[in-house]
């Protein structure tokens, strides 16, 4: 089961000034909206199962582990989210 968290060098940043979520990385950032952001700051080793349980939670019963799934997926496939497990 994958446990996704941030490749080396990312960090989650809110930029004050243009009220925005951003993902830095040592390349440059990638701008994030809120949902990403909220999914982001959960890969801390937690399952893909379980950061969509937590925000299932915070929305109060929506499913939301398809929608986790794809966006872990994309990041992955950016270099941007790793396997904490692999």
């Amino acid at each position: 089961m994958m446990r996704p968290r941030l490749v080396e060098g990312a960090r989650l940043q809110y930029d004050d000034v243009r009220g925005e979520h951003l993902l830095l990385i040592p390349e440059g950032a990638v701008r994030l909206n809120e949902t990403a952001a909220q999914v982001l700051e959960l890969c801390d080793g937690r399952s893909v199962d379980e950061i969509a349980a937590t925000l299932s939670e915070r929305y109060k019963g929506t499913d939301v582990t398809d929608d986790v799934r794809e966006l872990l997926d994309a990041m992955g496939e950016r270099g941007l989210v790793i396997d904490a497990a692999a």
